[in-house]
């Protein structure tokens, strides 16, 4: 078993290269990197497997409109050179301040955009995603889990995983807490310099998305694992006051973005609001009656089970984590993830300790021994990689293959072509229809078109965001609200509230039903034009809002 210069470090199970005799396997020079792997097979196979065969295939990426907005917000920073401080796409709090806190992703997706469409945002998610478990699955053979215990895992916590892999920023945050995470667990083993790389790391990943906080959270409790060890007499003091300098560091760091500390307010603000966790379906707690939410679900308890061994070794660091990960992914689906991330590392070492006693007494030719024998191959292939990780992702960049990548948002999630049909309509009127549909019109026509409401809940606030929800569920203020924004076109679901009371509204035509999506027009009203920043009013029949 391999030794740590910490104690009480989480232990990291290794066969040793003499027992396994696997070390002829294991080519070196240039035939390393030329010889494919099976950490390559996994890295290549599952996201292609996933995205490929699943139903939706790539357009799951895009199953959110938030990339819309992001996308254009990203546009604008390129196109005015400053950064974004007031709203730019609602009528309801134009130019009202807004922090685009997630800047340098839009940047970034902008940039993806304008160089390859939606191929660009495509590839992007499915490089990272396949980044991500690809880094825990590497992190798991790290720690000494043979192919039988990470490989399941692996594709477990990819899984799970789906339910928040999306082309948006978050990515980021997935990718860095995974990496980070494995960082952290090697300073553990040998402290080195290299763990303060984690201080401009912050100040990057600050600007790329609001995860960041993530990563102070997993300092800390740390800093607070370590203290517990220290008190135990398995670690030293010396580690909790370093892991805690640190934190402080990296939120010091934090500062460096355009907005400095009112930014951190503001954050505060948003992630205590209780209204949010109520009306955002993403910050409500998951439900356990889909394939991936089981996968979570094994995951969630195995976890739970795997600290309470670490702790009746008094080691806290791996448990403290596991504990407030889980509980942040009861609470909010969004962070089963970051959760898996996080807890599959320490799971998998469980279980290698639990392999390691199951098949200590097992013969070379009993089934035991023989799957021994193959994990032990196999061990060598699981913990490097070579250039055919990177061909595939390489050849589908190029345009050389032809492949069918969407061009738009997936139809099945977005009114495209009713949208494409009614484009005149659409740009010149003020909209109402639901938020997500509000950021694929975003996407489509700004700066032309201005919605009313839209995925960016942290800037609409509580008030707006429910009277958004009341009038979408057609309650009993919809028509004060109607008229209260000025709406001369709707774009709504057939079977919503607001589709159903418009159709039995006079003062309402249907102009187009697909059976998904319905176009209704105001009679006689004044229709909003978007001008410029502004609007402008061009009469349509006799009468006029208010």
């Amino acid at each position: 078993m391999a030794t740590s210069s910490n104690p009480m470090a989480e232990p990291t199970v290794v066969l040793p290269a003499a027992e396994s005799g696997l070390s002829s396997a294991k080519p070196g020079g240039w035939s390393r990197w030329l010889c494919p792997s099976l950490f390559d097979l996994l890295f290549v196979s599952l996201p292609f497997w996933f995205f490929g065969l699943a139903d939706g295939g790539t357009g799951l990426l895009l199953f959110d409109g938030d990339t819309g907005w992001h996308i254009r917000t990203g546009d604008w920073i390129l196109t005015h050179r400053q950064f974004v401080m007031g709203d730019i796409f609602s009528f309801t709090k134009a130019g009202q301040p807004w922090f685009a806190w997630e800047w340098l992703s839009d940047i970034l997706f902008s940039l993806m955009h304008s160089a390859a469409g939606m191929k660009g945002i495509l590839l992007f998610g499915i490089l990272f995603s396949a980044l991500f478990c690809g880094l825990i699955f590497r992190h798991m053979v790290w720690r000494g889990a043979n192919m039988f215990i990470a490989l399941p895992l692996a594709l477990m916590g990819f899984g799970s995983a789906t339910v928040h892999l999306l082309a948006r920023p978050h990515l980021w945050t997935l990718l860095l807490v995974a990496a980070c995470g494995w960082l952290i667990q090697a300073d553990l083993r040998k402290p080195t310099r290299w763990i303060w790389a984690l201080i401009p790391v912050t100040v990057v990943w600050t600007n790329l998305h609001g995860g960041w906080l993530s990563l102070i959270a997993i300092l800390g409790l740390v800093a607070v694992g370590t203290g517990l060890e220290a008190r135990f007499g398995g670690a030293e003091w010396s580690t909790a006051k370093r892991y805690l300098a640190l934190a402080a560091a990296c939120l010091a760091s934090s500062v460096v973005n355009p907005y400095g500390w009112r930014l951190h307010a503001h954050m505060v603000e948003y992630l205590r609001a209780d209204w949010i966790k109520n009306m955002i379906s993403e910050f409500q707690s998951p439900t356990f009656r889909s394939e991936n939410a089981m996968q979570f679900e094994l995951i969630l308890l195995a976890s739970l089970v795997a600290a309470g061994w670490a702790l009746r070794r008094k080691q806290f660091v791996g448990p403290l984590l596991i504990l407030f990960w889980a509980h942040s992914s009861l609470v909010s689906a969004r962070h089963i993830p970051i959760f898996v991330a996080v807890a599959l590392p320490f799971l998998a070492d469980e279980l290698q300790r639990f392999w390691l006693t199951w098949t200590s007494g097992a013969t070379r030719k009993s089934t035991l021994g023989i799957l021994q024998g193959l994990a032990s191959e196999a061990q060598p292939g699981l913990r490097r990689t070579s250039v055919w990780a990177a061909i595939p992702f390489i050849l589908i960049a190029l345009p050389i293959l032809p492949l069918p990548w969407p061009t738009d948002f997936p139809g099945v999630r977005f009114p495209t072509k009713m949208v494409a049909t009614h484009a005149d309509l659409l740009r010149s009127s003020r909209v109402a229809t639901e938020d997500q549909w509000a950021d694929y019109l975003i996407y489509r026509f700004y700066p032309e078109q201005k919605v009313f409401f839209d995925g960016r809940s942290d800037f609409y606030g509580e008030a707006l965001t429910k009277e958004y929800v009341q009038f979408m569920g057609a309650e009993s203020n919809w028509k004060s609200v109607m008229e209260k924004y000025g709406f001369t076109v709707a774009l709504l679901k057939v079977q919503s509230p607001l589709s159903t009371v418009l159709k039995e509204s006079g003062a309402w035509r249907v102009v187009d039903d697909d059976g998904k999506a319905i176009v209704f027009e105001r009679r006689g009203q004044k229709v909003v034009r978007a001008v410029g920043k502004g609007m402008e009013n061009t009469d349509s029949g006799a009468n006029e809002n208010p």
